[in-house]
């Protein structure tokens, strides 16, 4: 029997919730590496053209082309003259704005359009991060790789002045003030911008942008949906399709719903019309206030007849919690590796070969949707499903999602930007779904990591305003001496050392030790995880001497607390060799860096990100101290590897090359240092 069959387990989940101290899910700790700057090396005209950016979702059966509605949006389009218009496609839920908007990026893309961008627009940072993949594919000047944010930027500067034919959509805008920087626009005229959203905010028109209203379907579409959906089993469309569609309230979801389930039991209109009616009304499983579109009374019914079908070919017990782990996450996908994930196996009591049947059978009856590795479920959906989640069971599912999450978070997510930030958007959907139930009393894991993959990501801002929140609520839930706040005020510190606020970054992190001598002692581990932060803060700061006096210290004690083989022994190390390499005690930080790179080959493999990190600071050592052929016979390694797990466009492998070409007598040399992790 799974978790959700046993009762009372939910009071058992703290057993993957972080623990004090060293809850900060790095694999490895701070870290400083000393690396080059490089300029993109490509240009535009080395880009194969056409370029797709981000999954546009498939359309569904019987897709409407809603003829009156695209006549409006071309309308609105044709009147932009030679300026950009952007259209935002404003409408409730499960009224088909993006489908509408995924068949106007199919045609694009079948028209041969050079660019094409989906963005889900549910959590900025995406936004940020799919616009900086898109401006590292059209070699948008002045994307370094550095900075998603910066990248961002030059992605939109370059969408201003191309001639190329482009259409980005952004889909289901819910923060109208976060995304207002991100709105694109072009001077040539060769650009489209379509977005979707439930809202009603002077702040989405303006500037260009044209607010069509998106409603349910007319009559005749509702009826013609209907005939076409049901036409592949003659007799389904009976005389009872103009009524079941008005009963259904024209809306696109429900008529979803209702064909899949009558296709699935070769029901008539009729037959299920007097389902439809027998089911449980809206008030036994919606508060009045939840349905604030309209739209829910119709959704419930047609999820409740289908959750009760669904049921008679899939075991109960594993339906309902399938779907209520879907409906806390992302409405705009999951990857479906998250039903392979230990975790959430372990919780449902089956096998992935079971999970995976229960994903396609509630795809059969268009309850979520299963499409190239991805896992959707319709936000309104997605809301009267978690309606129908027994209080007692939300933490168990919460916690589960939490940990499923984790499982499939690829450590360190720097090579994989895409999905991690669509990780990092099911976070922010499982946060507001789960409420409390991720801090009982001490912060899922999840959240750390979270907050780590912004940092990663080079989203420093994002990360800042992301674990001021993780204080606060962890002070109103925690209380103020529970020593994860230890924690994430440590991992301030490294915020606002990644935004190069080096004062603050110190004193922050300075506060944090204090804290930890004076609570847990001067050779405590977690003031080990204080003074490994601080060798590199104050490296980065110029104070070598300082950086060297406290990276020995906490080496000291992660070597005795440890052993060498943990990875604070091996970050701290690694730290402490760049400190050296900087204080001119070249032999010191070589000698070190030859004998720890072995020990980390063997004990994390040769391709790991932190293997080129040592790699790169002996190949700089060599280099400074004249040993040169080593140096070239170092870093032509480092760029093979780094191509190999970065990718040939990261800015780290892109630094490794450059440091390779001027060892070979091609370029200029000269070098930074990382941020910390």
């Amino acid at each position: 029997m799974g978790k959700f069959g046993a009762s009372g387990w939910w009071r058992e989940k703290g057993a993957r919730v972080a623990v004090g101290g060293d809850a900060t899910y790095s694999a490895l700790g701070p870290y400083s590496s000393v690396v080059v700057n490089h300029p993109p090396v490509t240009g535009e005209d080395a880009v194969v053209w056409p370029v797709e950016v981000g999954a546009v979702p498939a359309l569904a059966s019987a897709f409407q082309p809603r003829t009156e509605l695209r006549e409006r949006i071309d309308a609105a389009r044709a009147e932009a003259g030679t300026a950009v218009l952007t259209q935002v496609l404003s409408g409730g839920g499960g009224v088909g704005k993006s489908q509408l908007a995924a068949s106007y990026a199919a045609r694009a893309v079948a028209e041969g359009t050079e660019l094409v961008v989906w963005a889900p627009a549910t959590e900025v940072q995406q936004v940020v991060t799919l616009f900086a993949e898109a401006a590292a594919r059209v070699s948008a000047p002045g994307a370094s790789g550095e900075s998603p944010e910066a990248d961002a930027r030059a992605f939109l500067s370059w969408l201003a002045t191309t001639s190329r034919r482009w259409l980005v959509v952004l889909d289901d805008i819910t923060d109208p003030a976060g995304v207002e920087p991100l709105w694109p626009v072009s001077r040539t005229g060769s650009g489209w911008v379509l977005a979707t959203t439930r809202l009603h905010d002077a702040r989405l028109t303006g500037g260009g942008r044209r607010k069509v209203s998106v409603d349910v379907y007319e009559q005749g579409e509702a009826a013609a949906y209907l005939r076409a959906r049901l036409a592949e089993e003659p007799g389904l469309a009976d005389e009872a399709v103009e009524e079941l569609a008005e009963e259904l309230g024209l809306l696109p979801l429900a008529l979803g719903h209702a064909a899949a389930f009558m296709i699935n039991h070769g029901l008539t209109c009729t037959a299920y019309l007097e389902l439809f009616r027998q089911a449980r009304t809206i008030a036994e499983v919606l508060p009045a206030d939840a349905d604030t579109e309209g739209y829910g009374r119709a959704v419930t019914a047609t999820l409740l007849l289908s959750l009760g079908a669904v049921e008679t070919v899939v075991p109960a017990a594993l339906v309902r919690p399938v779907l209520w782990l879907a409906a806390v996450l992302d409405p705009a996908g999951h990857p479906e590796a998250l039903w392979s994930a230990e975790p959430v196996l372990e919780a449902l009591g089956c096998d992935a070969a079971a999970a995976r049947e229960a994903l396609r059978v509630l795809h059969r009856y268009a309850l979520l949707t299963r499409d190239a590795g991805v896992v959707r479920i319709h936000a309104l959906t997605a809301r009267a499903v978690r309606e129908t989640i027994p209080e007692e069971a939300l933490p168990l599912v919460a916690v589960t999602a939490a940990d499923g999450l984790c499982e499939i978070w690829p450590h360190p997510d720097t090579a994989h930007r895409e999905l991690a930030a669509v990780l990092r958007a099911n976070t922010d959907s499982l946060v507001e779904a789960a409420g409390e139930h991720l801090w009982d009393p001490e912060g899922h894991i999840v959240l750390h990591r979270a907050a780590n993959s912004l940092a990663d990501a080079g989203l420093t801002e994002a990360a800042l305003e992301y674990l001021t929140w993780m204080g606060e609520e962890s002070i109103r839930i925690s209380g103020f001496d529970h020593p994860q706040n230890l924690t994430i005020t440590g991992n301030l510190a490294s915020a606002f050392q990644n935004l190069g606020h080096l004062e603050e970054a110190t004193e922050t992190a300075e506060w944090v030790l204090r804290r930890r001598e004076e609570e847990l002692g001067e050779d405590h581990f977690d003031t080990g995880i204080s003074l490994a932060q601080l060798l590199v803060i104050h490296t980065k700061a110029g104070r070598v001497e300082k950086a060297i006096e406290v990276g020995e210290r906490a080496l000291a004690i992660f070597a005795r607390e440890a052993g060498p083989e943990h990875y604070r022994t091996i970050g701290t190390l690694t730290n402490l060799a760049a400190a050296y390499l900087e204080s001119g005690r070249t032999e010191d930080a070589v000698a070190i860096l030859e004998e720890h790179l072995e020990n980390t080959v063997r004990i994390l493999g040769a391709e790991h990100p932190y293997t080129l990190s040592v790699k790169n600071n002996l190949g700089y050592g060599y280099a400074d101290s004249g040993r040169r052929g080593e140096a070239l016979a170092l870093y032509t390694e480092l760029v093979a590897d780094a191509e190999r797990l970065l990718g040939p466009d990261n800015p780290e492998t892109r630094a490794y090359r450059q440091s390779l070409e001027y060892l070979s007598g091609l370029g200029r040399f000269h070098w930074r240092r990382l941020r910390g992790r």
